[in-house]
């Protein structure tokens, strides 16, 4: 099994910053680790993830040049720096790690584990 805590969450004015964790224990975990976001009545949405072995980022469009996802393999921690949050920011923040084989990284039925998740909210 593998846990997944995230932190970081919080509210935070349209403009502003905050930077998430999730931290990994257990066993060995998979070669990708991502985020997700779900606001209140849509569907759980891919955000960002990363290749563990080698640190190659995805992003999905509306992020992209705001959010950066890193790791720290001797913390088996993954990080999302997000910079110039907007109100449609708002969500549930998830992290998840999978092996994504043969799948695509924002599936969210390619990864096996997940977080409890953490409340951003960017207000306006």
């Amino acid at each position: 099994q593998v846990q997944l805590v995230e932190s970081g969450g919080g509210l935070v004015q349209a403009g502003g910053s905050l930077r998430l964790s999730c931290a990994a224990s257990g066993r060995t975990f998979s070669r990708y680790m991502a985020w997700f976001r779900q606001a209140p009545g849509k569907e759980r949405e891919f955000v960002a993830a990363i290749r563990w072995s080698t640190g190659v980022p995805f992003y999905v469009d509306s992020v992209k040049g705001r959010f950066t996802i890193s790791r720290d393999s001797a913390k088996n921690t993954v990080y999302l720096q997000m910079n110039s949050l907007k109100p449609e920011d708002t969500a549930v923040y998830y992290c998840a790690t999978g092996e994504v084989l043969g799948t695509s990284v924002v599936v969210p039925s390619s990864y096996h584990y997940w977080g409890q998740g953490t409340q951003v909210t960017v207000s306006s």
